[in-house]
Protein backbone atom coordinates (compact mmCIF):
# COMPACT_ATOMS: atom_id res chain seq x y z
CA UNK A 1 0.00 0.00 0.00
CA UNK A 2 1.64 3.15 -0.97
CA UNK A 3 1.90 6.27 1.40
CA UNK A 4 -1.33 7.65 1.85
CA UNK A 5 -2.02 10.53 4.95
CA UNK A 6 -5.56 9.77 4.64
CA UNK A 7 -4.77 5.84 6.12
CA UNK A 8 -3.67 7.48 8.97
CA UNK A 9 -5.19 8.22 12.39
CA UNK A 10 -5.27 11.76 13.62
CA UNK A 11 -1.67 11.76 14.27
CA UNK A 12 -0.44 15.16 12.32
CA UNK A 13 -3.11 17.67 13.10
CA UNK A 14 -3.84 19.85 15.48
CA UNK A 15 -3.38 19.46 18.87
CA UNK A 16 -7.64 20.68 19.71
CA UNK A 17 -9.34 22.40 22.40
CA UNK A 18 -10.32 19.72 24.89
CA UNK A 19 -8.34 16.64 25.48
CA UNK A 20 -8.14 13.52 27.58
CA UNK A 21 -5.20 10.91 27.13
CA UNK A 22 -5.75 7.60 28.73
CA UNK A 23 -3.15 4.87 29.29
CA UNK A 24 -4.64 1.36 30.05
CA UNK A 25 -2.75 -2.22 31.28
CA UNK A 26 -4.65 -5.16 29.72
CA UNK A 27 -5.17 -7.24 33.12
CA UNK A 28 -3.82 -10.34 30.77
CA UNK A 29 -5.87 -13.40 32.29
CA UNK A 30 -6.53 -15.32 28.52
CA UNK A 31 -4.47 -13.56 25.31
CA UNK A 32 -6.93 -15.27 22.92
CA UNK A 33 -9.90 -13.90 24.75
CA UNK A 34 -8.11 -10.80 25.23
CA UNK A 35 -7.02 -10.40 21.66
CA UNK A 36 -11.04 -10.48 20.67
CA UNK A 37 -11.64 -7.62 23.21
CA UNK A 38 -9.33 -5.61 22.05
CA UNK A 39 -10.69 -6.26 17.95
CA UNK A 40 -13.47 -5.54 19.16
CA UNK A 41 -12.47 -2.34 21.14
CA UNK A 42 -10.70 -1.38 17.99
CA UNK A 43 -14.03 -1.89 16.16
CA UNK A 44 -16.35 -0.20 18.66
CA UNK A 45 -14.34 2.60 18.79
CA UNK A 46 -14.02 3.79 14.79
CA UNK A 47 -17.56 2.82 14.60
CA UNK A 48 -18.42 5.51 17.09
CA UNK A 49 -15.67 8.09 15.81
CA UNK A 50 -17.36 7.94 12.43
CA UNK A 51 -21.00 8.41 13.90
CA UNK A 52 -19.91 11.38 16.18
CA UNK A 53 -18.32 13.00 13.28
CA UNK A 54 -21.44 12.47 11.28
CA UNK A 55 -23.57 14.13 14.15
CA UNK A 56 -21.11 16.66 15.02
CA UNK A 57 -18.85 17.68 12.30
CA UNK A 58 -18.14 21.28 13.53
CA UNK A 59 -16.45 20.20 16.63
CA UNK A 60 -13.86 18.41 14.65
CA UNK A 61 -13.41 15.49 16.95
CA UNK A 62 -10.11 13.23 16.37
CA UNK A 63 -8.90 10.08 18.35
CA UNK A 64 -5.11 8.14 17.83
CA UNK A 65 -5.58 4.47 19.38
CA UNK A 66 -2.47 2.53 19.97
CA UNK A 67 -0.31 -0.30 21.11
CA UNK A 68 2.48 -0.50 23.46
CA UNK A 69 5.47 -2.96 23.11
CA UNK A 70 4.09 -5.03 26.00
CA UNK A 71 0.75 -5.13 24.28
CA UNK A 72 1.84 -6.06 21.33
CA UNK A 73 4.01 -8.94 21.76
CA UNK A 74 0.96 -10.23 24.29
CA UNK A 75 -1.94 -10.05 21.84
CA UNK A 76 -0.18 -10.27 18.58
CA UNK A 77 3.01 -12.91 19.47
CA UNK A 78 2.67 -15.20 16.05
CA UNK A 79 2.24 -12.14 14.13
CA UNK A 80 4.98 -9.29 12.65
CA UNK A 81 5.32 -6.48 14.60
CA UNK A 82 6.44 -2.77 13.40
CA UNK A 83 9.95 -1.85 13.28
CA UNK A 84 10.88 0.08 15.58
CA UNK A 85 8.39 -0.59 18.30
CA UNK A 86 10.03 -1.73 21.36
CA UNK A 87 9.59 -1.18 25.29
CA UNK A 88 10.32 2.07 26.70
CA UNK A 89 13.45 2.22 29.24
CA UNK A 90 14.21 5.23 31.06
CA UNK A 91 16.51 7.96 29.50
CA UNK A 92 18.93 9.32 32.49
CA UNK A 93 20.51 12.17 32.22
CA UNK A 94 23.46 13.36 34.86
CA UNK A 95 20.63 15.31 36.55
CA UNK A 96 17.20 13.77 36.01
CA UNK A 97 15.38 11.23 34.22
CA UNK A 98 12.83 10.54 32.07
CA UNK A 99 11.04 7.38 33.78
CA UNK A 100 9.25 4.28 31.98
CA UNK A 101 5.56 3.90 33.50
CA UNK A 102 3.24 0.77 32.91
CA UNK A 103 0.87 1.03 30.02
CA UNK A 104 -0.54 -1.23 27.10
CA UNK A 105 -3.06 0.70 25.57
CA UNK A 106 -3.21 4.37 24.46
CA UNK A 107 -6.26 6.70 23.67
CA UNK A 108 -5.77 10.64 22.64
CA UNK A 109 -9.30 12.34 22.12
CA UNK A 110 -9.57 15.74 21.31
CA UNK A 111 -12.17 18.20 20.23
CA UNK A 112 -13.47 21.30 20.23
CA UNK A 113 -16.41 20.68 22.62
CA UNK A 114 -15.41 19.08 26.35
CA UNK A 115 -18.79 17.45 25.89
CA UNK A 116 -18.36 15.45 22.92
CA UNK A 117 -14.93 14.27 24.32
CA UNK A 118 -16.48 13.28 27.36
CA UNK A 119 -19.26 11.06 25.04
CA UNK A 120 -16.60 9.59 22.93
CA UNK A 121 -14.66 8.77 26.17
CA UNK A 122 -17.51 7.33 27.73
CA UNK A 123 -18.95 5.41 24.75
CA UNK A 124 -15.66 3.62 24.18
CA UNK A 125 -15.11 2.53 28.18
CA UNK A 126 -17.91 -0.04 27.98
CA UNK A 127 -15.71 -1.94 25.79
CA UNK A 128 -12.60 -1.82 27.76
CA UNK A 129 -13.92 -1.54 30.92
CA UNK A 130 -13.90 -5.34 32.15
CA UNK A 131 -10.50 -6.48 30.70
CA UNK A 132 -8.16 -3.58 31.47
CA UNK A 133 -6.99 -1.15 34.41
CA UNK A 134 -6.83 2.77 33.74
CA UNK A 135 -3.27 3.83 34.55
CA UNK A 136 -3.67 7.15 33.93
CA UNK A 137 -6.36 9.56 32.47
CA UNK A 138 -5.33 13.34 31.97
CA UNK A 139 -7.67 16.32 30.91
CA UNK A 140 -5.39 18.97 29.04
CA UNK A 141 -7.30 22.39 27.49
CA UNK A 142 -5.86 24.50 24.83
CA UNK A 143 -4.66 27.40 26.58
CA UNK A 144 -4.39 31.13 25.41
CA UNK A 145 -3.12 31.36 22.21
CA UNK A 146 -1.98 28.24 21.98
CA UNK A 147 0.66 28.86 24.57
CA UNK A 148 2.37 26.29 26.85
CA UNK A 149 1.23 26.70 30.41
CA UNK A 150 4.58 28.59 30.93
CA UNK A 151 3.49 31.24 29.00
CA UNK A 152 5.71 30.32 25.42
CA UNK A 153 3.61 29.72 22.30
CA UNK A 154 4.14 25.94 22.41
CA UNK A 155 4.82 23.85 18.98
CA UNK A 156 6.78 26.27 17.68
CA UNK A 157 9.51 23.79 15.92
CA UNK A 158 6.60 22.00 14.80
CA UNK A 159 6.96 21.48 10.36
CA UNK A 160 4.48 23.44 8.56
CA UNK A 161 1.16 21.88 8.31
CA UNK A 162 1.43 20.82 4.95
CA UNK A 163 5.09 18.96 5.76
CA UNK A 164 3.67 17.56 8.86
CA UNK A 165 2.31 13.78 8.22
CA UNK A 166 5.54 13.16 6.46
CA UNK A 167 7.62 13.47 9.81
CA UNK A 168 4.47 12.23 11.79
CA UNK A 169 3.56 8.87 9.41
CA UNK A 170 5.58 5.42 8.71
CA UNK A 171 6.43 5.29 5.10
CA UNK A 172 7.48 2.35 2.73
CA UNK A 173 10.42 1.82 5.15
CA UNK A 174 7.94 -0.57 7.06
CA UNK A 175 5.23 -1.66 4.65
CA UNK A 176 3.19 -3.63 6.67
CA UNK A 177 2.86 -1.21 8.62
CA UNK A 178 2.79 2.12 6.21
CA UNK A 179 0.93 4.99 7.80
CA UNK A 180 1.22 3.94 10.89
CA UNK A 181 3.05 6.27 13.32
CA UNK A 182 5.28 6.43 17.02
CA UNK A 183 3.57 8.30 19.63
CA UNK A 184 5.48 8.98 23.01
CA UNK A 185 3.34 9.83 26.16
CA UNK A 186 4.86 12.01 28.54
CA UNK A 187 3.00 13.87 32.19
CA UNK A 188 5.15 16.74 33.40
CA UNK A 189 4.45 18.64 36.46
CA UNK A 190 5.94 22.19 36.73
CA UNK A 191 7.07 24.16 39.94
CA UNK A 192 4.79 26.69 38.69
CA UNK A 193 5.89 29.08 41.63
CA UNK A 194 10.03 28.34 40.69
CA UNK A 195 8.91 29.14 36.74
CA UNK A 196 7.08 32.48 37.72
CA UNK A 197 9.76 33.85 40.00
CA UNK A 198 12.22 34.44 37.21
CA UNK A 199 12.66 36.89 35.57
CA UNK A 200 11.35 37.29 31.97
CA UNK A 201 14.66 37.52 30.39
CA UNK A 202 15.42 34.53 32.48
CA UNK A 203 12.61 32.43 31.15
CA UNK A 204 13.29 33.43 27.76
CA UNK A 205 17.13 32.55 27.97
CA UNK A 206 16.00 28.69 29.28
CA UNK A 207 13.46 28.39 26.56
CA UNK A 208 15.65 30.30 23.69
CA UNK A 209 12.70 32.50 22.69
CA UNK A 210 11.12 35.60 23.45
CA UNK A 211 7.98 35.07 25.25
CA UNK A 212 5.62 37.48 23.77
CA UNK A 213 6.68 38.08 20.80
CA UNK A 214 7.68 33.69 19.62
CA UNK A 215 11.10 34.96 18.33
CA UNK A 216 13.81 32.73 18.52
CA UNK A 217 16.98 34.35 20.34
CA UNK A 218 20.23 34.46 18.80
CA UNK A 219 22.68 31.75 20.13
CA UNK A 220 24.97 33.96 22.16
CA UNK A 221 21.50 34.84 23.79
CA UNK A 222 20.52 31.57 24.85
CA UNK A 223 21.26 29.54 27.90
CA UNK A 224 23.66 26.31 26.60
CA UNK A 225 21.19 23.96 27.80
CA UNK A 226 17.95 26.08 26.55
CA UNK A 227 15.20 24.33 25.72
CA UNK A 228 15.07 24.71 22.09
CA UNK A 229 18.57 23.92 21.70
CA UNK A 230 18.92 20.56 24.71
CA UNK A 231 15.35 18.89 23.22
CA UNK A 232 16.14 18.90 19.32
CA UNK A 233 17.51 16.12 17.30
CA UNK A 234 20.02 16.96 14.64
CA UNK A 235 21.97 13.87 14.06
CA UNK A 236 24.39 13.36 11.00
CA UNK A 237 23.69 17.68 10.98
CA UNK A 238 20.55 17.28 9.94
CA UNK A 239 17.63 18.58 12.23
CA UNK A 240 14.70 15.99 12.89
CA UNK A 241 11.44 16.83 13.82
CA UNK A 242 8.27 14.99 15.13
CA UNK A 243 4.84 16.90 15.38
CA UNK A 244 4.13 17.64 18.97
CA UNK A 245 0.49 17.88 20.46
CA UNK A 246 1.38 19.34 23.84
CA UNK A 247 -1.02 20.48 26.01
CA UNK A 248 -1.45 21.96 29.49
CA UNK A 249 -2.93 20.03 32.63
CA UNK A 250 -4.04 21.68 35.90
CA UNK A 251 -5.92 21.05 39.45
CA UNK A 252 -5.38 24.86 40.42
CA UNK A 253 -6.79 24.17 43.74
CA UNK A 254 -4.46 21.40 44.49
CA UNK A 255 -1.22 23.88 42.81
CA UNK A 256 -0.71 20.88 40.20
CA UNK A 257 -0.34 21.90 36.95
CA UNK A 258 1.73 20.30 33.98
CA UNK A 259 2.09 19.54 30.75
CA UNK A 260 1.29 16.65 29.08
CA UNK A 261 3.61 15.94 26.06
CA UNK A 262 2.80 14.42 23.28
CA UNK A 263 5.15 13.62 19.87
CA UNK A 264 4.14 11.43 17.00
CA UNK A 265 6.84 10.34 14.64
CA UNK A 266 7.14 8.13 11.52
CA UNK A 267 10.66 7.24 13.33
CA UNK A 268 10.74 6.45 17.38
CA UNK A 269 14.68 6.72 16.80
CA UNK A 270 14.18 10.27 16.44
CA UNK A 271 11.76 10.91 19.31
CA UNK A 272 14.26 8.88 21.00
CA UNK A 273 17.69 11.11 20.37
CA UNK A 274 15.30 14.25 21.29
CA UNK A 275 14.83 12.83 25.06
CA UNK A 276 18.50 11.42 25.31
CA UNK A 277 19.38 15.25 24.25
CA UNK A 278 16.87 16.84 26.72
CA UNK A 279 18.05 14.69 29.64
CA UNK A 280 21.56 14.30 28.75
CA UNK A 281 21.95 17.97 28.79
CA UNK A 282 20.00 18.69 31.36
CA UNK A 283 17.65 21.03 29.48
CA UNK A 284 16.82 24.61 31.61
CA UNK A 285 13.23 23.73 31.57
CA UNK A 286 13.96 20.16 33.42
CA UNK A 287 15.14 22.49 36.64
CA UNK A 288 10.89 23.20 36.71
CA UNK A 289 9.65 20.38 35.28
CA UNK A 290 9.27 17.29 36.76
CA UNK A 291 8.26 13.98 33.94
CA UNK A 292 6.04 11.07 36.06
CA UNK A 293 5.33 9.31 33.32
CA UNK A 294 6.72 7.90 30.47
CA UNK A 295 5.97 5.31 27.28
CA UNK A 296 5.79 4.91 23.58
CA UNK A 297 3.02 3.26 21.63
CA UNK A 298 2.35 2.33 17.96
CA UNK A 299 -0.78 4.09 16.55
CA UNK A 300 -1.55 1.65 13.68
CA UNK A 301 -3.05 2.68 10.11
CA UNK A 302 -6.54 2.36 9.81
CA UNK A 303 -5.75 -0.36 7.32
CA UNK A 304 -3.99 -2.16 10.28
CA UNK A 305 -6.66 -1.40 12.74
CA UNK A 306 -8.90 -3.39 10.13
CA UNK A 307 -6.49 -6.10 9.95
CA UNK A 308 -6.87 -6.38 13.72
CA UNK A 309 -10.52 -6.89 13.58
CA UNK A 310 -10.40 -9.17 11.14
CA UNK A 311 -7.88 -11.04 12.45
CA UNK A 312 -5.48 -10.81 9.21
CA UNK A 313 -2.34 -8.96 10.51
CA UNK A 314 0.76 -10.11 8.51
CA UNK A 315 2.18 -13.48 10.32
CA UNK A 316 6.02 -13.30 11.06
Amino acid sequence: MPFDPTDAQDVYKDAGKNVLFTTLTINKSNPDEDREKVAELVSREQAILRSMNIRYPEEHLKVSFGFANSAWDYLFADYKKPQELEDFQPVKGPKYTSPATPADLFIHIRANSEAVVYEVASQIRNYYRDFTTVQDETKGFRYFEGRAIIGFVDGTENPEVQKASAYAIIGDEDPDFENGSYAFAQKYIHNMDAWNALKTEDQEKAIGRKKYSDLELEDDEKLENAHNVASQDNDDGIEHKIVRMNVPFSNPSEGTTGTYFIGYARHWSVTKRMLENMFGQSDRLLDFSDPVTGNMFFIPSLTTLDQIVEDKLPAK
